[in-house]
Formats: C-alpha cells, structure tokens, sequence
C-alpha cells in the first residue's frame, strides 16, 4: 500500500479531473457535454499508445531498481525521453485520421461540430501526455509514487479551476465553452512533465544517478525497449480503439442511449481510474522483485493487490446499486433539454447495475494485465486482449447495430461480457507463473547470477 496508495490517489485525481470535465459541460449545454465523451476517448485512443510505450519505461526502471543498477535507471528513462520526443509530430499527423473517424460516426451536425472543435484541442496534449508517462517512470519505477500523486494533484487541480473558468467565463476569463474545456487540459497535460523534468535533472538525482552523463541514445538499450514496449503500446491502443468504437456506436441510438451512455461511463471513472494506479503498482512490485530474482514474492505481490482492488471495487459497485438516484442527479442539468429526465434516469439506473457487475471483472483484467507487464510478458498480454477485443467486442457491436438493430442495453451487455472474459484471461494466464520465466534485463546471455547481478544488468541490458 506505500506503493499502491500515492498511486491510486494520482489516478483518482484523473478520475475527478474527466468528471469535473463532464459536470461542468452538462451544465453548460446537452450538446458539449454529448460531444465530450466520444472526441475525449477517440483523442485518447489515438495517444494512448504512445503512453503505454513511453511509459513502459517504469518496468525497465523497476528492475534496474531492484538489480542495484542506478544508473541503469537513468539511461532506461533517457530512452524513454527520446522516444516521447520522437512520439509528438508523430500525434499531430493522426489529426486528420480522427476528424475522418468522428465524420464517419453518423453523429448529429451540431453534436459534430464541437467534437471536431474539442478533438482538435486535445491533441495538443498528446506530446505532454507521453513525455509525463516516460519521465514520471523514473520516479515510480523506483516506488517513489509520493511525487507522481503531488505532481498529478498539482497540474489536475490546475486543470479542473481553468475547466470552470474557461468554460463558463468567470473571473475576468472569456467563455469558451467546449474549447475552453480543451485548452485548460492542453495547459494541465504540460504541467505535469514540466515538473518532472526539473526533478529529474536536479543536482540531487544527478549525483546519485548521473542523469545528464546518460542523456544518451543507448543503441543496446533502446531497441530493447522498444521490443517489449511496443506489445504494450499496441495493446492498449486495440483495446481502446475497440471500446471507443462501442461509444460511437452508441452515440447512433439516440439522445437517451447517447447521454444516458455518458453519464454512467462517467460515473465509472470512481472505480476505473484508481484500479489504473493499483495496475502500476503490481507492475511496479512484480517488476522490483523479478529484479531481485525473488518470483515467488512478485507473484504475492500479484495477488495481494487484486484483492485490494477487488475490495474497493465492490464498495463503489454497491454503491451503484444502493445510491443510482444520487449519482443521476448530479447531472440533472441535462434536464433542460431535448430528453426527458425520468427516462433518462431509468436507462443510467440499468446501466449502473451492468456496470456493478464487471467491475470486479475490470479491476481483475487491469491489475493482473499490469502484472504480467512488470515481468515483461507483454506479448500475451497484447495477443489476447487485442483478439478478443476485435475477434468478439468489435464483431458483437457491429453484429448488435447494423444487423439485429439492437439497442443500448444489447450494446452494453456486449461490452460486459467482453471484459468478464479478459478478466478471466489474465487470471488464468497469472496462475500459469509462465511470465516468472521471461529474462528482461537479457542477464541470462550476460552470465549475470545473484552475485554479480548488476554488473551483468549494466552491460547487457
């Protein structure tokens, strides 16, 4: 929990910051708060790939850490540094790929307009984005997630204040509605990677790490990353990319199935987005002790934080359960306009209670699948989640809207059973302790025993 807990604070903040984010947009107008969610994930889904492989710098870190390799830990991050740089014009070529996708998603024209507008925007964030997940590995590779939480709360405190003077205009700010919404997360995304460079290159972590001496390409070490990294960039970019194509499918099926979609998936974020932080965390232990050479207790560290994040997770799920009317009517502003309100209540009320269902589904999937990164076991990871998000959550969906004509509901308990199935996955994979056998650090072809381990780490790896 010292690991797990800064960490899970840092992700709720992000949590609060896409919550705020919506609130504020539902009181401002139905159609910015219905063109936030499909832009916002769309936007996310073409970077999150990057960040994923920028930020599996944190597994290199880790077992560089628990090798006793410090400056291993500099160069594993360096590298992570020049990818993110090479990562940013790469983003800003993608914009026109996301304008194509959100023209093809058959949304109404005004709804169209300011999800092009806010996509835009938000792209401009994507190069803060990555380069925060590579220098932020530095830190929380080394379980120093105490200034990954301080950072995070710092820049998503920031982001939140301008969401509400941006938006409504206050305080002397001009009101710029969605836009205003899209330019405070540019401002909050750069905070972030900003205050972690100035850490990172302070005359502390220089002395002990020799940061500046291994500001360097590492043609061994590199590659390497890239190896390992890109099966984990390319896995989170096809999960993604198949949930966002079940939120623009939604968005097909009307103001009710569209908003009511929002809410609850906005609502989830209480229980989504700390399980992200309890993931790192398992990827950050498993990865500290396979440094050591100590699997058995990597695979305890496994387990211990999948019942943490269970537990939690079936606090809020109930909740969902108990309290549907509470979180309905914090979005009662979108009662002013085209949709009635008690239907509107009646579709969020059925889709709190599918969401209470998979999340113990969905913390499984995040928390083991963070696990089996932190040894390393990044292709299985890749092949099986990737397959069965396009080999059953894509076909279902299409198979769902343009063949039975099915509705929300239909739409949703596709999605459930989807994740019921990944959860399952990484479950079985975690107790088969193949990953335990995966040699990251290349020490095997080093000769690198216990006893001279971090010699062999330093110049093989």
């Amino acid at each position: 929990m010292q690991i797990a807990w800064p960490l899970i604070i840092s992700s709720g903040t992000f949590a609060v910051l896409n919550f705020c984010d919506r609130l504020f947009l539902s009181w401002y107008s139905e159609d910015a708060f219905r063109a936030s969610l499909p832009s916002g994930i769309l936007f996310f889904t073409l970077i999150c790939g990057f960040m994923a492989l920028a930020g599996f710098t944190n597994t290199f870190v880790a077992q560089f850490w628990g090798a006793g390799d410090k400056e291993g830990c500099a160069r594993a991050t360096t590298q992570g540094i020049f990818f993110a740089l090479l990562s940013i014009p790469l983003i800003m070529l993608l914009v026109p790929v996301g304008i194509w996708v959100l023209r093809l998603s058959g949304h109404g024209a005004e709804v169209l307009v300011l999800e092009e507008e806010y996509f835009r925007i938000l792209m401009w964030c994507g190069g803060g984005m990555v380069l925060s997940s590579a220098l932020g590995s530095f830190f929380s590779g080394r379980g120093k997630t105490f200034v990954i939480m301080g950072c995070n709360i710092f820049a998503n405190s920031i982001n939140v204040l301008l969401n509400y003077l941006l938006i409504f205009g206050k305080w002397g700010f001009p009101e710029m509605g969605i836009a205003g919404a899209g330019w405070a997360t540019v401002i909050g995304s750069w905070i972030s990677p900003l205050i972690f460079a100035l850490l990172y290159f302070s005359k502390t972590a220089n002395a002990e790490f020799g940061t500046f001496r291994n500001f360097r390409f590492d043609r061994q070490l590199f590659p390497r990353m890239i190896r390992f990294g890109l099966p984990s960039g390319l896995h989170w970019f096809l999960d993604v990319a198949a949930f966002t194509l079940f939120v623009l499918l939604v968005g097909r099926m009307g103001p009710i199935a569209h908003i009511a979609s929002n809410i609850a998936l906005s609502i989830n974020l209480i229980a989504f987005m700390p399980m992200i932080g309890m993931g790192m965390a398992a990827s950050i232990l498993v990865g500290q002790y396979l440094g050591r050479n100590q699997p058995g207790h990597a695979e305890r560290m496994g387990w211990l934080a999948l019942k943490i994040g269970a537990g939690y997770v079936g606090i809020v799920s109930l909740s969902f359960l108990l309290f549907p009317a509470f979180y309905t009517n914090v979005f009662e502003g979108d009662a002013s306009g085209s949709v009635p309100f008690g239907e509107l209540v009646k579709a969020v009320r059925i889709l709190l209670v599918m969401l209470a269902i998979w999340g113990i589904a969905d913390a499984t999937a995040i928390i083991l699948s963070g696990a089996l990164k932190g040894a390393g076991d990044t292709h299985f990871v890749m092949y099986f989640q990737s397959a069965v998000a396009w080999g059953f959550l894509v076909v279902g969906q299409l198979l769902i809207v343009f063949v039975f004509e099915g509705g929300v509901y239909a739409s949703w308990m596709c999605t459930l059973v989807y994740i019921i199935i990944l959860g399952i996955g990484f479950t079985l994979r975690f107790r088969s302790s193949r990953w335990k056998s995966i040699d990251l650090l290349d020490r095997r072809a080093s000769g690198g025993g216990d006893e001279n381990l971090g010699l062999g780490t330093r110049h093989e790896a």
